[in-house]
């Protein structure tokens, strides 16, 4: 069954930091996540991730009374935001769980645990 990791970060951590380079804890609990990232990939749970752009960034499409419109960041009073995320091929919720606690515990940002829906429906 496959899993949606998204990874938070506080939003004022995310302003403060410098975009071009990590502190030395975040890089050194980067390459420790690395490494787990190879022990997933070993156990064939690890599926791909990615870190994602500053809000700022991004950009929302909605449907509206007058049409469909496209708008751009920044998103109003954001205290975290969707920092990376992951995707996991595991057997259970609980093994999806223990995965993303791992994670926590190396780099320390709350991570919400999504099943991704009709993954293993045949195609």
């Amino acid at each position: 069954m496959k899993f949606l990791l998204l990874a938070y970060t506080p939003a004022a951590d995310w302003d403060a930091a410098d975009a071009g380079a990590g502190s030395e804890d975040a890089m050194a609990a980067f390459a420790v996540y690395q490494k787990f990232q190879q022990e997933l990939t070993e156990t064939g749970e690890f599926v791909g991730s990615e870190g994602l752009g500053h809000p700022v960034v991004s950009t929302t499409v909605r449907r509206t009374e007058t049409g469909v419109i496209a708008t751009d960041g920044p998103f109003a009073e954001l205290k975290e935001v969707l920092a990376s995320y992951a995707v996991i091929d595991c057997v259970s919720r609980e093994r999806a769980v223990e995965i993303a606690g791992r994670i926590v515990a190396i780099l320390g940002e709350p991570i919400e645990i999504r099943p991704i829906m009709c993954a293993d429906l045949p195609g």
